[in-house]
């Protein structure tokens, strides 16, 4: 992890339309692992949609990169809430 000076705080949300991209959102959720302060999943079996909220401590690149990916996936759909507060 870089210093964290030029970091954020930020949380993605995620909702899932479906478990079929279960593994691809791991996998990427891996990758930016150094980065996730916490996670939080929440099946809503009632409406078939999974959310899942994740709180990031790293540079916005990261942040927007991580953002982007799970984005492109189909069935996702995602928002990114930045903090104010910088390093």
């Amino acid at each position: 992890m870089s210093n964290t000076t030029d970091h954020r705080i930020a949380l993605i949300g995620i909702i899932a339309e479906s478990r079929d991209q279960t593994d691809a959102i791991n996998t990427l959720l891996s990758e930016y692992g150094d980065y996730i302060v916490g996670r939080m999943g929440i099946p809503y079996r009632d409406r078939k949609l999974n959310i899942i909220s994740i709180v990031m401590d790293a540079p916005n690149d990261q942040i927007s990169a991580l953002s982007g990916k799970l984005g492109m996936l189909d069935g996702i759909s995602v928002k990114t809430v930045y903090s104010k507060v910088e390093g």
